[in-house]
């Protein structure tokens, strides 16, 4: 199993403000973290993409270049590109570029994105969410496939006989489905025979189960072998020495963020018991000591039919950059091994 990091570029906000000079040490250390991640041998680093003031990850290929010029062996990847929003030739050329600045090392996970800034932002609307990301998956793919490409669509000019470059190194250029809980994300995913990167950060795991059997059957029965359907897992989590310390380290954070997006959203503030729940054996949150969170990544693995790569999104709890650096550490030195051992 693959193990890695995802990363939403978090930024240092005071009294609800950044300032340049923060955001300038916040790329920084993120840069080291994934320099770091790579010299402990972890497996792959993905950047998200949103356009809010508390991350600094809208343009998430900028700083894939940054990393791909200072790591040697580590994977990187978007986690997630909103594919819904951009332009697919713009996508395949930026991502077609890293691969040829890492060597061959780049990936992308595309989704619709959790968040809908994106939308007005691009002049697009919001009604036409799963229409746009059908048809610029379908565009993109069309690109993977094809140096020359013909092709016509609702939302954007058609392209006759249009050359595209660069060419990546990888051929295929690899391509993740980055999905949430809808049921028709995870038949479109095995129907075209796309790994598939299932975001799980609340509720409990092994209710995904008849999703991703959802998705292996659409994928055999559109003729797909087993090799390709892929499963990853994308869970909130961090690992300290202990798990009291990990618990202790990661709820205030964890519960201010999702109290603000629950805001947003309409959910309730979240209380210790609800966090308690969510880190414990069934529920999503990949948080505690080494050894219990490797044994709770194999029971999430058996309880989804088996997965080939979990990824942890840290910076999403105001953890200072030495913990999240010796968090990392003990992700690349002892839960990879306990895992895979």
């Amino acid at each position: 199993m693959e193990i890695g990091i995802d990363s939403f570029a978090a930024a240092t906000l005071r009294d609800d403000k950044s300032s340049a000079s923060d955001s300038v040490q916040a790329v920084e250390e993120l840069l080291e973290r994934i320099t770091y991640a790579d010299q402990v041998g972890l497996d792959v680093f993905g950047i998200g993409e949103h356009h809010r003031k508390e991350f600094l990850d809208s343009a998430p290929t900028i700083i894939l270049a940054a990393a791909a010029a200072q790591t040697k062996r580590i994977r990187l990847t978007s986690a997630v590109t909103v594919l819904s929003a951009a332009d697919p030739v713009r996508v395949f050329q930026n991502f077609a570029t890293l691969d040829l600045i890492s060597r061959g090392r780049i990936e992308m996970v595309v989704g619709r994105g959790s968040f809908t800034e994106a939308f007005p932002l691009f002049g697009l609307k919001l009604q036409d969410y799963d229409e746009l990301f059908t048809e610029k998956l379908n565009l993109l793919l069309n690109i993977r496939a094809n140096e020359i490409v013909n092709w016509s669509g609702k939302f954007r000019s058609a392209l006759n006989n249009q050359a595209i470059y660069p060419r990546p190194l990888q051929n295929p250029l690899p391509i993740w489905i980055g999905v949430g809980g809808t049921p028709e994300s995870f038949v479109r995913a095995g129907t075209l025979g796309l790994p598939l990167m299932v975001a799980i950060i609340g509720g409990e795991t092994h209710r995904f189960r008849p999703l991703v059997d959802l998705y292996k059957a659409a994928g055999k029965k559109a003729g797909h072998s087993p090799e390709q359907l892929k499963v990853g897992l994308h869970s909130l989590g961090y690992v300290a020495n202990t798990t009291a310390e990990a618990m202790e380290d990661y709820f205030p954070g964890y519960a201010k963020t999702f109290t603000r997006i629950g805001k947003e959203r309409g959910w309730p503030p979240v209380t210790r018991t609800q966090f308690a729940a969510q880190a414990g054996p069934l529920g999503a949150l990949l948080v505690g000591s080494t050894e219990e969170v490797a044994a709770k990544i194999l029971r999430h693995s058996d309880a989804l039919g088996g997965i080939s790569r979990v990824t942890f999104q840290m910076d999403n709890a105001g953890l200072s950059h030495i913990k999240l650096l010796k968090a990392i550490e003990l992700i690349g030195t002892r839960i990879a091994s306990l895992v895979n051992g």
